[in-house]
């Protein structure tokens, strides 16, 4: 049985924040969850107002992925792929706060983020070949873009545990910080600082970065949003910003 809260979403100036709360069991997902998160992430997609999306677990770990226990009632694979490529393609940037375990799927959902923030105690594990589990076609697919043919056989195949730095050195940790302290310290600051960008320009990008990684780029919709950009009231307030060295007001237009 699966024991505590629902995740919890949280939205304030522009910022969500998606909290896993089930710490006793290092937030492992109920197959009501799923549901749950999915539709968290549809809702931030859909407002406009936030540009900034956060991913966070209660307690010592970050998540424990799903409930086996419900393995044989719902096909763990297909929906966790479904959530993992929702976020991705999340329109806000994407943010995981790593201060513990990242076990099984949660470690796709996590890399599924544009930014990956840790501590020493980060170590992530899948254990799906030792449950007799066959990774799903998404996941596998972002292991080997994103971290490379021989880190995801390491993880996948052979079942390896990285701890902390092995996890900055392969690219999955953006940013490995002392404590939790600064962790939230850092996490903030990267939060404001992307607050404070173009979203003419930076959410299109994010988009087009995703697509060209794997390799669907759409030209015509690059070549769109390079125009409005530029053609922006926004590129204005910028170039003028930044002669005048004074912070940019963007209003998105």
């Amino acid at each position: 049985m699966t024991s505590g809260q629902a995740p919890l979403l949280e939205v304030a100036d522009g910022v969500a924040l998606i909290t896993l709360r089930r710490p006793r069991q290092a937030n492992r997902l109920a197959v009501d969850d799923l549901d749950t998160l999915g539709g968290f992430i549809e809702a931030v997609h859909a407002n406009d107002a936030v540009r900034v999306l956060v991913l966070a677990g209660e307690g010592r770990h970050f998540c424990s992925g799903f409930d086996l226990g419900a393995l044989g009632a719902v096909d763990a694979g297909a929906r966790f792929g479904e959530l993992a490529d929702a976020l991705e393609a999340a329109r806000p940037i994407t943010i995981a706060r790593l201060h513990g375990g990242v076990y099984g799927g949660a470690a796709d959902l996590a890399l599924a983020c544009d930014f990956r923030l840790g501590v020493p105690a980060v170590e992530m594990f899948v254990p799906a070949a030792r449950i007799g589990l066959h990774f799903y076609a998404g996941g596998l697919q972002r292991f080997v873009d994103r971290l490379g043919l021989a880190t995801a056989k390491q993880v996948l195949l052979a079942g390896r545990t990285l701890d902390a730095a092995a996890l900055l050195g392969c690219g999955y940790l953006d940013q490995l910080l002392p404590d939790v302290a600064t962790l939230d310290a850092a996490l903030q600051a990267l939060a404001d600082e992307l607050q404070g960008m173009a979203p003419l320009a930076l959410l299109p990008m994010k988009q087009h970065l995703n697509a060209i990684a794997a390799g669907r780029l759409d030209a015509k919709q690059l070549a769109a949003d390079i125009v409005k950009a530029r053609d922006s009231a926004d590129l204005a307030e910028g170039q003028a910003a930044w002669a005048g060295k004074r912070p940019a007001r963007f209003k998105g237009g």
